[in-house]
């Protein structure tokens, strides 16, 4: 490249010496301003349903919208046509809803859950997020397949 500046490694782009860039500050609004309306509708009340559920901080995050506590416990991913919903979770969740489940860490399990309408915000997945944000009040125990009883 030329003189008096370097490639952004994150975004590609150029940046001329002693110009501020943060490729990575995002806020929701530039997260979410190109959405159509469906999936501006959804993301409207999976924030309100997220917000319900008590003290928090929602924060945009390069390309993601996060939801914490003490630590994330669920952030959605803008796409073109849908919402990509990660959810983490104590355990599998075995369900059509869930596009894929990975383990994330020795006591999680994250939870990939695409949303493309308002009215797909219902249980079971608020009760998923329910359960993600108050999974951090308990003591923490390895992810297990399947949950006695449910």
């Amino acid at each position: 490249m030329g003189k008096g500046g370097h490639e952004c490694y994150h975004c590609k782009g150029w940046v001329h010496e002693g110009e501020a860039h943060d490729c990575w500050t995002t806020t929701e609004r530039a997260l979410t301003q190109h959405l159509p309306e469906d999936l501006r509708e959804a993301w409207q009340r999976l924030r309100e349903a997220a917000s319900e559920l008590g003290e928090q901080r929602i924060y945009a995050s390069h390309s993601s919208i996060m939801f914490a506590r003490k630590t994330c416990y669920a952030f959605v991913r803008p796409k073109r046509t849908f919402l990509e919903l990660c959810i983490f979770l104590g355990w599998t969740v075995r369900s059509p809803r869930v596009r894929r489940a990975v383990q994330s860490s020795k006591t999680r399990v994250a939870h990939i859950v695409p949303i493309r309408h308002r009215d797909e915000v219902e249980p079971p997945i608020t009760d998923w997020l329910h359960e993600a944000y108050h999974l951090q009040d308990e003591t923490p125990t390895r992810a297990r397949k399947k949950p006695k009883g449910r």
